[in-house]
């Protein structure tokens, strides 16, 4: 008679895996706090003189180093670092006196939206067309695949955008230019709209202006497509590759030869079996886009946290260069706790 392992037994390697993963996400986020905090200090930018000008007086900037702890030992400035930003303090742009995470809160749902509808349009296209390619390896779908994939490595971002822009805004028209809505759109933007997320596209739907809505995605799809491509490419590779490696396993073999129907062996065996790895995949595609959309927004004129970032780095803006830092490096670890929990969803094994 098989006994049935009591409650207590099963709620220890729980804890001890919920124990597991907080430890993992915290050391993480001191390592990602280490790393900023490091680059703060090597960089030969004198955060006092950028603050106070080149006509402070030296009583003036001994002043500021007081109060901003400069002068205390470098583990203590950690410490004090540490802390301000479990807070919530990422300190105060030198450019514009504002605190950073009010203005990085403001500019991180612009890039959110352009990351999430692009990688959703690139998990809908690349998905399938990995799959149909590794169920006809040679085949002429399957080299235009490929030929895409490596079309989409190949090409530069900031070319893309370009070339787009002249055809599909300058030339066809079809879609709208550079920015998130149109001037007219825009100016009314902070009056005739509840803003709930920041996302456009989400605030128009939930406050019923459709007007709205379709200017704001005449002017994402543009930029959210070439994205798309990009992350499309990525995606499309390794599902070939998961794909051709799991339809060569015995099971496969083995449901084909019982007369399963085809259609059934691809779509739900092979395919579910590939979704771990695939996971990850798609997890590192979001987050790439999440940080690696600057050329992108600069060419759109997109406002978001890559831009942010960029013009920060141009007038040597620490504080906000390394406020936006930490939150694409918390983007990255909330990415990789959402995929462990996600394999324990797909994977009964992960669960053990």
């Amino acid at each position: 008679m098989t006994s049935i392992p009591a409650p207590q037994s099963r709620l220890i390697p729980l804890l001890r895996q919920i124990g597991g993963t907080v430890v993992t996400l915290f050391v993480t986020f001191l390592g990602l706090l280490m790393v900023t905090f490091f680059i703060s200090n090597v960089i030969p930018v004198d955060p006092v003189l950028s603050i106070l000008g080149e006509r402070a007086t030296e009583a003036q900037m001994a002043e500021a180093r007081e109060r901003l702890g400069l002068n205390e030992p470098l583990w203590k400035q950690f410490g004090i670092y540490v802390g301000n930003t479990l807070q919530g303090d990422l300190g105060t742009s030198i450019r514009t006196r504002e605190p950073v995470l009010e203005e990085v809160s403001q500019r991180f749902p612009a890039t959110l939206e352009l990351a999430t509808l692009a990688t959703i349009l690139g998990v809908l296209l690349g998905v399938p067309a990995g799959v149909i390619a590794a169920t006809k390896p040679g085949s002429f779908f399957d080299q235009s695949t490929r030929l895409i994939g490596l079309m989409g490595y190949s090409m530069p971002v900031f070319w893309l955008g370009l070339m787009g822009l002249l055809l599909f805004y300058g030339q066809l028209e079809w879609v709208g230019g550079p920015g998130r809505l149109d001037a007219g759109y825009q100016m009314s933007l902070d009056f005739e709209l509840t803003q709930y997320t920041g996302m456009i596209l989400l605030d128009t739907a939930l406050n019923n202006r459709w007007d709205m809505f379709a200017n704001a995605f005449s002017h994402i799809i543009l930029p959210a497509g070439i994205l798309a491509y990009i992350s499309m490419a990525y995606i499309s590779r390794m599902t070939r590759s998961f794909m051709m490696n799991e339809l060569g396993q015995e099971y496969i073999t083995t449901a084909r030869v019982k007369g399963m129907p085809e259609r059934r062996v691809i779509w739900v065996h092979a395919l579910k079996n590939v979704m771990v790895p695939l996971i990850t995949v798609i997890a590192l595609s979001y987050a790439y886009l999440l940080e690696g959309a600057v050329l992108t927004e600069t060419i759109f004129a997109w406002p978001g946290l890559g831009s942010y970032i960029t013009d920060a780095l141009m007038v040597a803006d620490m504080p906000a260069v390394l406020g936006g830092t930490v939150v694409v490096g918390i983007a990255y670890i909330g990415l990789n706790m959402l995929s462990d929990l996600l394999y324990r969803l797909v994977d009964p094994r992960a669960r053990v």
